[in-house]
């Protein structure tokens, strides 16, 4: 009798919890049902009235017709080295934009960081580093304050003045025309802000697969409401552009710094701000067309190429790791939830305090989810023993036939049900139907992850008002997509470099020219006219063979000359650089080898060959330490630039490359003793020719020896 009556008070109390939770749940589902009568409320007004007054919609020739204003691009970058390259490069190649400058601020103690951002302002004339001056991390928003600064400096410095900034982070994937629509609305807009979605996942990527559900009701949905109820839009953190005129008034509001140095999520703050400041916000929807990869259930084909319409939008990976996501959560909750709370309290008018509401509910509501997944596991183990006969003692039920409490069990699943019809609906919408079912089982993992994401942003919070711990940069591992998942445009080197603004539209024309007339390639042409930097032209040929780069050493080329013949690196112009760690032999080229060379190469080394491009300078020299022995060259930290005797005929027109190449196949080092001698054997090119050349040549090292 005592365990049966312990039994039944529990019961009891589970039954209380289990209505305190029904309550909650309730006035949660209440604050829902009022967004989705709003947004398809006013998607039904918008039909009738475009129906009735023939609306014309913004087309991309509107875009495109309006002139092209200065725009800048702020990127804040800590701990990004391993995606910060991939996402400069894909930028810059998709933008259909030439008016910007992108700005990219690094931390003095994130050498791998910088090391990257400067390789990619090197390759692109249009990309500048901004340095904050002291040891991350710190904020996001501190970052972003000193890229404002020197985008307020460059434009003092230039001339030029911005018609507007735009901010993205280092793991975002760009539209084309996404700054042709800033451009179009700029100034007349503050802050434009376009929809965030997941790039799309495998079906089994459950973890990622919830920021697909989420993003694409969130910024489908919730975000057209925001603007519609309040008139105020919060920044994304990403796909967010400012007018000249709204970064000013910030920083006339704080006589400082335009973003929030004390907040974690500054994109949040500073929605809220302008809107305070009477500024214009807007959440941008443009209908475009996407290139996306897409997998078929069942299918045993593999991944097909769709073009799919879906607004302009900004697209990324978020972390398929469990951990990593409440992690990056917790720092959205933290500063939505719990500092805005804070800092904002409930400031604005009603509706913007029902937003704030709305936003905040979730550092309880994640909570009472899991407690009620709890609940319901209970339930079932009771009326599995009801029914089996092991247990049959409780009080008369709180949740009886026509009780209020089990209507409001009945009204909360009916609640559910337009929740899930919602995200499986907007889901498929972007994704297609069958991410569109796969929403449903990942509602509950998101409801677990976000759970952990409050639980930790709880933990961080009370730290901080108790203990003094400060609020930092929390660092969330980013992922980019690769070659394979991003459809990549070709381009011929000189249309490369004029995307790249490192030669302008007349120096290639000059430069066209004299490759015809010379018949030397055109890289060399523009560097031998002194119009393009060495490093530029190898960084073009690296990128437009997805090959990687490589910096020679002295003591590089010696220690691993031994792998291959001279007179076979001679004349494929290649420099032996030694295995990698999978045991793979490397070697450096100045441009990727032909299918003859590579076939030669791999016939010695018994393996195909890896190409590493390097500057065309340093493979010359390179070249010569191998001919003339160690003993001969003094080492050196790098290998210095400097022309070789067949570089200097060709550059100069006094000899065609084909018919070099053609020579060098049969050339032997100690056979036919010094190249020159060997050209003139061959009548190839008069004697005369060459020892004017070769004059050149000494005088040219003789100039360099001196200014070592």
């Amino acid at each position: 009798m005592t365990w049966d009556l312990l039994i039944a008070d529990y019961y009891a109390g589970l039954e209380f919890l289990a209505a305190v939770v029904a309550i909650v749940i309730f006035v949660s589902s209440l604050d829902d049902l009022f967004i989705d009568i709003w947004y398809w409320g006013r998607r039904g007004y918008r039909y009738v009235t475009s129906q009735r007054r023939k609306y014309s919609k913004l087309t991309a020739a509107q875009l495109l017709e309006r002139g092209e204003q200065p725009l800048a691009i702020m990127i804040p970058a800590w701990k990004e080295h391993d995606v910060i390259a991939a996402m400069v490069q894909n930028m810059v190649e998709v933008l259909d934009y030439q008016n910007y400058i992108v700005f990219v601020g690094t931390y003095v103690n994130d050498p791998a960081t910088i090391e990257e951002v400067e390789r990619m302002r090197k390759r692109y004339r249009q990309v500048r580093r901004v340095e904050v001056p002291h040891p991350g991390p710190t904020s996001k928003a501190d970052c972003l304050n000193f890229v404002v600064e020197d985008i307020f400096n460059y434009e003092r410095e230039s001339g030029t003045e911005f018609a507007g900034v735009v901010l993205h982070d280092s793991e975002d994937v760009l539209h084309p025309m996404e700054l042709k629509f800033f451009n179009y609305l700029l100034p007349r807009k503050d802050m434009i802000q376009l929809p965030v979605a997941s790039l799309e996942r495998e079906w089994y990527e459950l973890v990622a697969g919830t920021y697909m559900d989420e993003f694409a009701e969130s910024h489908a949905k919730e975000m057209v409401v925001r603007e519609s109820v309040s008139g105020m839009v919060p920044s994304a953190g990403v796909g967010t552009c400012f007018s000249r005129k709204a970064l000013i008034n910030l920083i006339g509001a704080t006589h400082n710094k335009p973003f929030n140095i004390e907040s974690l999520t500054e994109d949040y703050d500073v929605g809220m701000r302008l809107a305070r400041l009477g500024m214009e916000s807007i959440f941008g929807v443009f209908p475009v067309t996407f290139r996306v990869r897409r997998s078929s259930w069942g299918s045993k084909t593999k991944a097909r190429e769709l073009k799919v319409e879906m607004p302009l939008c900004v697209r990324e990976y978020f972390p398929d790791n469990f951990r990593l996501a409440y992690r990056q959560k917790s720092r959205w909750v933290l500063g939505i939830g719990l500092q805005s709370w804070e800092q904002i309290k409930w400031q604005g008018s009603l509706a913007a305090r029902y937003l704030l509401m709305h936003d905040r509910k979730g550092v309880v509501t994640s909570f009472v989810s899991i407690f009620a997944y709890i609940l319901v596991l209970q339930f079932i183990v009771f009326h599995v023993g009801l029914s089996t006969g092991w247990w049959d003692a409780y009080y008369p039920s709180m949740f009886g036939e026509h009780s209020f409490w089990r209507t409001l069990i009945y009204v909360n699943a009916f609640f559910l049900a337009i929740r899930a019809a919602h995200r499986v609906y907007f889901t498929t919408v972007l994704y297609g139907w069958e991410h569109g079912l796969m929403a449903l089982p990942r509602m509950v993992i998101g409801n677990f992850v976000n759970c952990m994401a409050v639980a930790r942003a709880w933990r961080l919070f009370l730290s901080y008002l108790f203990r003094g711990k400060k609020l930092v940069w929390d660092k969330t591992m980013h992922e980019f997509p690769t070659g394979a998942q991003l459809a990549r445009k070709r381009q011929r080197l000189g249309e490369l470099l004029q995307s790249w603004q490192a030669v302008d539209e007349g120096t290639l024309a000059r430069a066209l020219e004299q490759q015809a007339s010379t018949q030397t390639p055109l890289g060399r042409v523009l560097v031998s006219n002194g119009w393009l930097d060495e490093e530029t032209l190898a960084e073009a040929i690296a990128y437009q063979a997805d090959l990687p780069r490589v910096n020679l050493t002295a003591d590089l080329v010696r220690t691993n000359a031994s792998m291959l013949p001279v007179d076979l690196a001679v004349r494929h112009r290649a420099i032996p650089l030694g295995l990698n760690k999978a045991g793979g032999a490397v070697v450096a080229v100045a441009s990727p080898l032909s299918p003859e060379a590579v076939a030669e190469l791999a016939g010695h080394l018994q393996m195909q060959p890896l190409q590493r491009i390097a500057r065309e300078g340093e493979i010359a020299v390179a070249l010569r330490l191998l001919r003339e022995g160690s003993g001969q060259v003094g080492a050196a930290q790098s290998v210095p630039s400097g022309p070789l005797l067949g570089d200097m005929l060709i550059e100069r027109g006094l000899l065609r490359k084909e018919v070099f190449d053609s020579a060098m196949r049969d050339y032997r080092p100690d056979k036919h003793g010094r190249i020159g001698d060997y050209l003139v054997e061959r009548r190839v090119i008069p004697r005369d020719v060459v020892e004017q050349v070769v004059q050149e040549q000494r005088k040219f090292f003789a100039e360099a020896a001196t200014q070592s």
